[in-house]
């Protein structure tokens, strides 16, 4: 008998799966979902990321709910990233976020919900590693989850290209 630990593991473990790209699309989209859920719920009960962070690994990326309904399996990286990146960078996100605005609405005139998709996007876009065009559609996508029937998409589409533009004026 060995010290080797790994000589208990099963030789004949299955290798994981290797993902598609449209299923890390996919993960990459409902991160984007939860990170605007996240920051929503941080403002709405004052909670702190850490806690709010832990409870959306731990409770919703990939869980199943009551009634059966499985939840989409997140991106934990680009979750987290978004998270962190929206808090360390908030003041210039809702700057940026502010001059794309109206003059008469400031950003915390805003429904709570684009707030915090304005703050999520604007984390994307703050580091380049994802095209602008692609962060801009993507959270487009996010407002119509939320706002099925509204003229809230449209205006997230404008509020993000002036953003996009302004904070990486080379993709343009």
């Amino acid at each position: 008998m060995t010290d080797d630990a790994s000589s208990d593991a099963p030789q004949d473990a299955p290798k994981p799966r290797k993902l598609t790209q449209e299923e890390k699309r996919q993960m990459k989209s409902a991160s984007r979902l939860y990170a605007v859920q996240a920051l929503f719920q941080m403002e709405a009960a004052g909670q702190g990321a850490d806690k709010v962070r832990r409870e959306f690994e731990d409770f919703r990326f990939g869980a199943v709910d009551e009634d059966g309904t499985e939840m989409a399996e997140g991106n934990l990286d680009l979750f987290r990233r978004l998270i962190d990146d929206a808090v360390t960078w908030q003041a210039k996100i809702d700057q940026a976020t502010d001059r794309a605005l109206v003059a008469k609405w400031p950003i915390d005139r805003i429904d709570p919900v684009l707030r915090a998709l304005f703050r999520a996007a604007g984390a994307e876009l703050i580091t380049p590693a994802t095209p602008p065009r692609v962060v801009i559609t993507e959270f487009v996508d996010v407002a119509r989850a939320f706002f099925p029937e509204g003229k809230e998409p449209k205006f997230v589409n404008a509020v993000l290209d002036h953003m996009a533009r302004a904070l990486q004026p080379d993709a343009f």
